[in-house]
């Protein structure tokens, strides 16, 4: 049996798992992990065929799947060794680009980058993927076509890849959420309808944005009268930094992207 194969058990994995499942993949799925009590669960939740050992995972792989932290990525591929048949092979790794990657497992190993979104669970995922010059075009649209699965797919070019990874994270709307909602319960809101509040700030009028064909400048001049109340927030958000604050993060994940690549 040549199944879609998980080295990692963690949460992307499993975010991964309960989007495909969502979506009705039915092609076989193994996940390998050196916990036994993630790979239970896992089976649990998500009927996947658990295996234990590191090679016999790896010798059913058609799509072999590397989600394990960047700093396990090398002793990992130490361990797997030489792959001696064709093989797909894609990391999930943050800043390790396919220069570390290629013949790592083996000349008949092709590569690709994939970066997907933790909220591919619910089917609305985003992935960013690359692959290697000499990946056949199958091959690129089979791994296309089963991220498309949990969400959209954009290919974007290896030297774009970490301002992708730093940009792209939910971590940026669950913090904004957390932040205007706890500022509003300062003001005397109760959480629940703070919370309520601060989502549809956010995440209604992104999505009116998404489904409509008008400008973000005019969404932004029709929300924001001038002299009026949205004006006045977002213009002492901007007078206290906030744009700069922001490019500040990005700039420090890409720099943390980039120690992971070493």
């Amino acid at each position: 049996m040549k199944a879609t194969v998980f080295i990692g058990g963690g949460r992307i994995t499993g975010a991964l798992l309960a989007g495909l499942r969502l979506s009705g993949y039915k092609t076989p799925i193994i996940v390998h992990d050196r916990h036994a009590s993630k790979l239970r669960q896992l089976r649990k939740r998500y009927d996947v065929i658990s295996e234990p050992d590191l090679h016999r995972a790896v010798a059913q792989a058609h799509m072999l799947i590397i989600a394990v932290r960047p700093d396990g990525v090398d002793d990992l591929l130490k361990k797997i060794g030489k792959v001696h048949r064709d093989a797909i092979a894609v990391s999930l790794a943050a800043g390790i680009p396919l220069s570390n990657l290629r013949s790592r497992l083996g000349s008949r190993t092709r590569w690709a980058r994939v970066m997907p979104s933790p909220v591919c669970r619910s089917g609305r995922g985003l992935a960013a993927v690359t692959f290697e010059r000499n990946m056949s075009k199958a091959a690129r649209r089979e791994i296309i076509s089963f991220f498309s699965h949990v969400g959209k797919v954009l290919e974007i070019p290896e030297d774009k890849f970490d301002a992708f990874t730093v940009t792209y994270s939910s971590s940026h709307g669950y913090h904004a959420l957390a932040a205007l909602a706890g500022a509003a319960q300062k003001l005397g809101l109760d959480q629940k309808t703070a919370l309520t509040a601060a989502a549809h700030a956010l995440a209604d009028g992104i999505v009116s944005w998404r489904e409509g064909n008008i400008s973000l400048d005019y969404l932004l001049r029709e929300a924001a009268t001038p002299g009026g109340i949205a004006a006045t927030v977002m213009a002492i958000m901007e007078e206290r930094g906030y744009p700069g604050i922001v490019e500040l993060g990005l700039r420090a994940g890409i720099k943390r992207a980039g120690a992971n690549a070493k």
